[in-house]
C-alpha cells in the first residue's frame, strides 16, 4: 500500500468537541464465553426445562439431571444454571409515539453488552404472499416493542445476499430498513396463498369429457405431478439450507447463546418418487450437517410457521369443474398432507437444535415473545470417553438427557457428530490483514483504538450527490515513536467499505497513513485527537452502510466504526 502523509493543519476543527462529550471506553478483555463444548476433555451442552405452563424451572439440581451417551450414562463434572431473564421495558402505546421527535442515536455494541443475539431468518424462498404481510407485521412489531437494549439482531432473506441491511446490528433504523425489504418473492416456490389452487390437470379434464383415460393412468399422472413438485421444493429448501448455514457459521464466533427464528411455509423431510413410494428427501443429509454445526456453534433454531392455523377445505380460488367428488377429496387429502409433512421439517429442525417449532397459530407475535421468554438454561458437561472421537466405531453420538422430576418437559441437543472442537478449530494467529479484515466486519464495536464516525450529505454541480465521513481519531491509542528529526510519528493502515443493501460493495479506500508532528502540537492531538475525512459518491437512492477499520502498524491495536 502507499504510503501517505497525513497533514495536521485543518484536523482540529472537530476533535475538540468529540473528545470532549465522549469518554474514552477501555479494551475488553477476552474472556471464554463457549457454551457448547465439544473437546477431548468436556462435552458441554446447554439444556432447556420448563414445566407444563412452558415457564423455565430454575431450581434443579445436578443429581436430579442424568445424560446419556449413546445410551451410556456419563458422571456430570459440569453443572451450572444461566439465567437470561431480563426486566421488562416500559413498552409505547399504540399511537403515541411522536413521530417529530428526534430519534436516539444508535450506539455500537461491545461483546460485553450483548444480552441476546438473535437473528430472525426470513426464508423468502418458500413463503407464500399471503404470509409476508403477517411475517412483515410481526417483524415491525418485534423491532417496536419486543426488542430490548442489549439485544444485537439480524433480519436476514435467504433469496438475497447478506448486503448493507442484512447484518447483526443494534440500529433500529436499519432493522426497518431490512423489514421494508421483505417482499413475496416470485422466483421462489412460494405460492400467493398457503396452498395452490385445486383445479382438475390436464388428464383429468380429458376424463371429465369422456377421453378413454384409466384410474391407473390418472394415479401415475398424479404422482409425477408430485413427485415433479417435490423435486423443485428441494431445490429451493436446498437453497434455504445453504443460507442458514453461512448465517451460522457467521454467528460461530459471537458471544453466548444464540438463537435463529426461520419464518418459513416448511419443506419436507421424506418425499415421493414418481412409483409414489416414500423416499428421504435429497436435503435430509444437509439437514443433519446443518443441526451438527448449530449445535457446535451454540445456535438455538427456532421455527415459525406464517401460515398459521389452516381450515384445509375448499377455497374462493379453488376449482373443482371437471373434479369428481372422489377426486375433489383426493385433492383436500393432498393439501392436509402437504401442510403436514412441511411442518414436519420444521419440527425436526427445532427439536434437534434445542428449540421448538410454533405452528398451527395465528399469533405470530406472541410466537416471537415466548421464544424472547426461552433464554434461560442449563449448563451440563461430562468427561468423554476415548470412544467418542473414534472414526470407526462412532460416527454420530446421541445425547439423551432425563430430568427425575415429575410433569417436566426437557429439550436438548440431538448429540454430535464424533469430530472435537480441536480438529476444526480456527488458528488464534492472525496476520495484520486478517486482524483489520475481522474488525471490519464484526458486528461489535472494536474498540482497541477509539473512533468516532459522523456523516455529512452533500451535492455538488459538479460530482453530483455524496456523503462526506468524518473520523475522529483518539491519538492516545496510537503509539508515537521518535523520528530522526526529532518530530514525534505514527502509522497505521485505513480500510474503509461502503456496501449496498444488496451486499455489493459500491466504494472502498485501503491505505496506510504516516502521521508526523512538532513536539508543540504533540500534546494537543493526545488530548483531542485528530480527524480523518474523505468522501463517497452516492451514485443512486438507496440505503448504505459504511464500515471502517484502522490498525496501528506499531502498536497492533486495532479499532472499527460503522454508520448506516
Amino acid at each position: 500500500m502507499k504510503k501517505f502523509y497525513l497533514t495536521l493543519l485543518c484536523v482540529f476543527f472537530f476533535a475538540a468537541t468529540v473528545s470532549a462529550q465522549n469518554p474514552t471506553p477501555k479494551p475488553t478483555p477476552e474472556t471464554d464465553e463457549d457454551v457448547v463444548k465439544i473437546s477431548t476433555t468436556l462435552i458441554q451442552v446447554d439444556v432447556t426445562v420448563t414445566d407444563k405452563s412452558g415457564k423455565v424451572i430454575t431450581d434443579l439440581k445436578p443429581e436430579e439431571i442424568e445424560i446419556y451417551e449413546n445410551g451410556e450414562k456419563q458422571n456430570i463434572t459440569n453443572f451450572s444454571f444461566i439465567s437470561n431473564i431480563r426486566a421488562q421495558t416500559e413498552k409505547s402505546v399504540p399511537g403515541t409515539t411522536d413521530k417529530t421527535a428526534v430519534p436516539v442515536p444508535p450506539t455500537q455494541l461491545r461483546p460485553e453488552q450483548v444480552r441476546r443475539t438473535i437473528a430472525l431468518v426470513v426464508d423468502d424462498l418458500s413463503l407464500s404472499f399471503e404470509s409476508v404481510y403477517y411475517v412483515r407485521r410481526a417483524l415491525k412489531k418485534f423491532v417496536d416493542e419486543q426488542m430490548q437494549d442489549g439485544d444485537l439482531v439480524a433480519i436476514i432473506r435467504t433469496g438475497s445476499g447478506a448486503g448493507a441491511l442484512q447484518q447483526f446490528t443494534s440500529d433500529r433504523r436499519q432493522l426497518y430498513a431490512a423489514i421494508e425489504k421483505v417482499r413475496w418473492n416470485p422466483a421462489g416456490n412460494g405460492k400467493i396463498g398457503a396452498f395452490a389452487a385445486i383445479e382438475a390437470t390436464p388428464l383429468e379434464q380429458a376424463k371429465a369429457l369422456g377421453a378413454n383415460v384409466s384410474d391407473e393412468q390418472l394415479e401415475a399422472d398424479r404422482n409425477r405431478n408430485q413427485n415433479f413438485n417435490d423435486f423443485q421444493g428441494s431445490v429451493f429448501a436446498t437453497g434455504t439450507l445453504g443460507a442458514m448455514d453461512f448465517i451460522i457459521r457467521g454467528m460461530q464466533d459471537l458471544p453466548g447463546r444464540k438463537s435463529i427464528m426461520l419464518l418459513s411455509d416448511g419443506f419436507k423431510l421424506f418425499t415421493k418418487d414418481e412409483s409414489g413410494f416414500t423416499e428421504s428427501s435429497r436435503i435430509l443429509n444437509s439437514l443433519r450437517r446443518l443441526i451438527d454445526a448449530a449445535n457446535r456453534a451454540s445456535v438455538v433454531v427456532y421455527t415459525m410457521d406464517p401460515r398459521g392455523l389452516q381450515t384445509l377445505g375448499l377455497t374462493a380460488e379453488d376449482n373443482t369443474n371437471g373434479l369428481s367428488s372422489d377426486q375433489t377429496e383426493q385433492k383436500l387429502s393432498d393439501r392436509r398432507t402437504e401442510l403436514f409433512d412441511t411442518q414436519e421439517g420444521l419440527v425436526f429442525l427445532a427439536r434437534q437444535t434445542g428449540g421448538f417449532p410454533i405452528i398451527n397459530n395465528n399469533d405470530l407475535s406472541g410466537g416471537i415473545r415466548k421464544i424472547l421468554d426461552d433464554q434461560s438454561y442449563y449448563l451440563v458437561g461430562y468427561q468423554p470417553d476415548a470412544d467418542t472421537f473414534d472414526p470407526k466405531t462412532r460416527q454420530f453420538n446421541k445425547l439423551q438427557i432425563k430430568v427425575n422430576r415429575k410433569d417436566v418437559n426437557v429439550r436438548y441437543r440431538s448429540g454430535f457428530f464424533g469430530v472435537s472442537d480441536e480438529q476444526i478449530k480456527k488458528p488464534l494467529n492472525q496476520t495484520p490483514r486478517q486482524q483489520i479484515m475481522n474488525a471490519l466486519t464484526s458486528p461489535f464495536a472494536v474498540n482497541g483504538i477509539t473512533l468516532r464516525l459522523n456523516t455529512l450529505f452533500g451535492n455538488a454541480a459538479k460530482d453530483g450527490s455524496f456523503v462526506r465521513f468524518l473520523l475522529h481519531i483518539d491519538a492516545k491509542d496510537l503509539k508515537f515513536t521518535d523520528a530522526a528529526d526529532g518530530n514525534k510519528k505514527a502509522v497505521f493502515d485505513v480500510i474503509a467499505v461502503v456496501y449496498g443493501d444488496n451486499g455489493t460493495i459500491t466504494d472502498q479506500i485501503s491505505q496506510s497513513y504516516t502521521l508526523t508532528t512538532k513536539d508543540e502540537r504533540y500534546k494537543k492531538i493526545l488530548n483531542e485527537g485528530f480527524v480523518y475525512h474523505f468522501p463517497f459518491p452516492i451514485k443512486k437512492p438507496g440505503a448504505y452502510q459504511l464500515r471502517v477499520a484502522i490498525r496501528d502498524e506499531q502498536g497492533e491495536r486495532v479499532g472499527s466504526a460503522n454508520q448506516f
